[in-house]
């Protein structure tokens, strides 16, 4: 007996030669056969609770959003559920066809995946064999496997041989695996039958499970092409929302992926509706009025030529810092990004105004970012002022340049001692007690600020 993997997985099978019809075809149904692990091991634990109970209650929702699809029927087999498993016995043919194809029958299956309790082992292969005989004859179908496992084949047999017997009978197979905290080489066990999907958590089993069902369900494919400024669809790791047109409805979140032929990634969604896709760059792109062709390899084009842009403080070498920057496009008043010193960013190729909360506030205009470049900011290091009031009272702060006085920042009227940073440079204190009630009592000081260093002022 081979001893097999314990991760959680699904792997999906469509097999019929209509795959390229869409699912909203009025001449063709899509049949779904469903076949659900109830071996031993699903009883281990995984995220909050056992594995068994979140994979019901994904089938459940999965059940509940299928009821409302027309033209479609789906069935279920299980396998590993009839028969305990004992040390040096198991019984791989523990599969059986628990509710047959036949329409509106989703509270059928909600009902026998409620009773089930694991008990044996996981022939996956024999469950896919069988499972072939379970689509009744019938013309004009999308007929569709999807497994739901936590482990790979236990019983020495081939599920990939399985999948090689269907090809030869000119069945068309077409799998979709999604390993549940799962490393990569077992993933590569189902390589010979097609696609691996890493879930690592429950919530994203489910968005990989919703990304195979929509496969299954229309079979309709897109690329999104962002383009640098050359026009070449290199951009990418950005990520994508796709908003229903008609009701404003965020349908799909993604995050851009090129492939190992960097390439942009296939991605599998409802054609039923009219996107706006608004790619998260700084600032934001939209295409618009996306619409699918279903049943086909679709292609949505967008310009997001990209730059980054670095702001450093000259000799801190720490990845924190107190320094804001607000970025926003040159002229405009809106602000795009709050971006903190020491730190890069990503922003569309052209012209932005900066300006750096530090005290005093540093202000660059026409900044350029440029395709595929880093714009490298420099500011020097702050240093310390440290005050001391003889009492409480109004305090202010200005640059000391004679011709044109910046004022910096007031001081907090409730306190005596003050410590604050300021840029490198010379400046005046202005200072009235608030126990004087004339302006004759006006105190002012000069004093400069050096990089990483304290200067102590005491009035």
């Amino acid at each position: 007996m081979r001893l097999f993997h314990k991760q959680f997985l699904t792997l999906a099978l469509i097999l019929c030669a209509g795959l390229g019809l869409s699912q909203s075809s009025a001449k063709t149904t899509t049949r779904i056969l469903f076949i659900f692990d109830g071996s031993n091991s699903m009883f281990g634990e995984w995220q909050s609770d056992r594995k068994i109970e979140v994979a019901k209650k994904l089938m459940y929702e999965t059940m509940d959003q299928l009821k409302e699809i027309p033209n479609l029927e789906v069935a279920l087999r299980m396998y590993g559920h009839q028969t305990k498993i004992r040390p040096g016995q198991q019984d791989c043919n523990d599969t059986k066809l628990e509710v047959p194809f036949a329409k509106d029958n989703f509270s059928k299956i909600k009902t026998k995946i409620s009773s089930l309790e694991p008990k044996g082992t996981t022939p996956i292969a024999r469950s896919l064999l069988q499972a072939g005989d379970d689509f009744p004859p019938r013309e004009n179908c999308r007929d569709v496997i999807i497994l739901v496992t936590d482990g790979i084949e236990a019983c020495d047999e081939d599920p990939c041989a399985v999948a090689k017997m269907l090809r030869e009978k000119g069945i068309e197979v077409r799998p979709y695996v999604i390993g549940i905290a799962m490393d990569m080489e077992s993933l590569k066990d189902f390589k010979c039958i097609g696609k691996a999907y890493d879930a690592m958590t429950e919530e994203s089993f489910k968005s990989v499970m919703k990304v195979v069902m929509s496969e299954a369900l229309n079979n309709t494919t897109l690329q999104v092409k962002l383009n640098n400024i050359k026009k070449q669809p290199k951009e990418t790791d950005v990520t994508m929302s796709f908003k229903d047109k008609k009701s404003g409805k965020i349908m799909y979140t993604f995050m851009h992926t090129l492939d190992n032929y960097q390439k942009p990634d296939t991605l599998t969604i409802s054609p039923l509706y009219t996107y706006d896709i608004i790619v998260h760059t700084t600032p934001e792109v939209t295409i618009e009025d996306v619409k699918l062709t279903p049943g086909e390899h679709n292609i949505a084009i967008g310009d997001a030529p990209q730059g980054k842009l670095e702001l450093r403080i000259m000799g801190a070498y720490t990845a924190y810092t107190d320094i804001s920057c607000v970025i926003k496009q040159k002229g405009e008043g809106k602000t795009l990004n709050s971006q903190r010193m020491n730190s890069i960013d990503k922003y569309l190729v052209g012209r932005y105004d900066i300006e750096i909360l530090s005290l005093p506030r540093i202000i660059m205009k026409d900044v350029k970012i440029d395709q595929s470049k880093t714009k490298r900011i420099e500011i020097p290091q702050s240093g310390k002022l440290s005050a001391s009031f003889p009492s409480f009272g109004q305090a202010a702060i200005f640059t000391a340049d004679k011709k044109e006085r910046e004022w910096v920042c007031n001081l907090n009227n409730e306190s005596l001692d003050h410590l604050i940073s300021l840029q490198p440079g010379n400046y005046i204190m202005v200072y009235r007690p608030d126990r004087k009630k004339t302006s004759a009592y006006t105190v002012t000081k000069e004093f400069r600020i050096a990089t990483n260093a304290t200067t102590s002022v005491v009035l």
